[in-house]
């Protein structure tokens, strides 16, 4: 993983923000630009501690007690979710819904992501709830490139 991480950074330079999922040290090691932590991960203050001040740390979080605590720490954004269905965990936490969105971003001030199920049917309804942006994962496999383009001409 170490590795390809780093085959990632090097090919992309410093033109994206990597975040690395989960693994604070491998954020580090391969020169990621942040680490996002769920509920079942190494806590935000310890992964805060592996990172440093000068990463992104981002938190996931599933309904309002979880954003609200996690809130209080030194989590540069917090991600709400899943908004929608989503096929990519094999245990999903309960959908939150739009209503789910516009609920967080009641209780934070940090960016908000929003993720679960995010596609360009839905995207702009997303951030109209409230999202200041969506991770997407199922509905860039088909076509990366074409579904990339048309995410960014939907929500630019």
């Amino acid at each position: 993983m170490l590795e390809q991480a780093r085959e990632l950074r090097r090919r992309l330079g410093q033109t994206v923000r990597l975040i690395l999922d989960d693994r604070a040290d491998l954020a580090v090691a391969s020169g990621f630009d942040g680490v996002h932590v769920g509920q079942d991960d190494l806590s935000p203050d310890a992964a805060r501690k592996v990172i440093g001040n000068n990463l992104w740390l981002g938190v996931s979080t599933h309904n309002p007690e979880q954003l609200k605590e996690a809130d209080q720490t030194s989590a540069d954004y917090l991600a709400i979710g899943p908004v929608f269905l989503t096929a990519s965990k094999k245990k999903p936490d309960p959908v939150v819904g739009l209503e789910g969105v516009r609920r967080a971003r009641q209780h934070t001030r940090k960016p908000l992501v929003a993720i679960g199920g995010i596609t360009r049917l839905n995207c702009r309804a997303v951030i109209e709830a409230g999202a200041d942006s969506v991770a997407v994962i199922s509905d860039l496999v088909p076509e990366p490139r074409k579904s990339a383009e048309e995410f960014l001409r939907i929500l630019g």
